[in-house]
């Protein structure tokens, strides 16, 4: 059986870098190894949403990241701001664009992987494709530069599924590298998931004005 979720959970120290902040968002740069909203259990208590409410009580989620995955993330300030980004989030009106780095090297330019995916009951958290009963699930990818042994991809997830881009990845024979899920035997060993939300854009939910973040990934 793959490891639990919460097994050897030591998330890391230090600041939260803050990307943006204006009256109605927060837009932070989320660490890698470090839950989104706390766990179960006092022992997953520590999140990225309750450190910024120590500082900050009025910070609101508005969407979540696997907690191995680093990058763009944003929290609402007030109940108009977290509305709003709920309804963007719900109707597919916000861009993400992910950086990683996966198993292999991929011989197509781009690509879509339209599989629908389903929570694994067995086995959860994982997910895999239920081509019945999956709820539908697209990624669009590119190639940014390729290897023998990998693939550097951007990934564009038109749906927001639980662990999509890892199970899509997987599903098309390119694993991400440092995937304590999803990995297969024979792949190098990764301090860390190589994923990261290097990128969201949309219309701020009070102001309408087109908002744009990067952050660079660090691998």
């Amino acid at each position: 059986m793959p490891p639990r979720h919460s097994e050897g959970y030591d998330p890391p120290t230090g600041p939260i870098p803050v990307v943006h902040r204006d009256a109605d968002l927060l837009v932070v740069d989320k660490p890698a190894g470090l839950l989104s909203v706390p766990g179960r259990g006092a022992h997953l208590a520590d999140s990225l949403l309750t450190r910024l409410q120590e500082s900050e009580p009025e910070v609101l989620l508005c969407h979540r990241l696997d907690r191995d995955t680093s990058g763009v993330m944003v929290f609402a300030l007030t109940k108009a701001g977290q509305r709003g980004m709920g309804r963007l989030f719900e109707t597919r009106k916000v861009a993400k664009r992910y950086v990683a780095r996966v198993h292999g090297r991929v011989a197509e330019a781009k690509g879509t992987v339209d599989l629908p995916l389903i929570v694994d009951w067995e086995n959860r958290p994982l997910q895999h494709v239920d081509h019945e009963r999956g709820k539908p699930a697209v990624t669009d990818w590119k190639v940014l530069e390729s290897k023998d042994s990998e693939t550097r991809m951007r990934l564009m997830p038109r749906t927001g599924r639980s662990h999509q881009l890892r199970v899509h990845m997987q599903a098309i024979g390119h694993p991400i590298l440092g995937d304590p899920f999803y990995a297969t035997p024979g792949m190098p060993h990764m301090e860390r998931l190589m994923l990261h939300a290097e990128g969201l854009k949309f219309a701020h939910p009070v102001t309408e004005k087109v908002m744009r973040f990067t952050v660079p990934a660090q691998f």
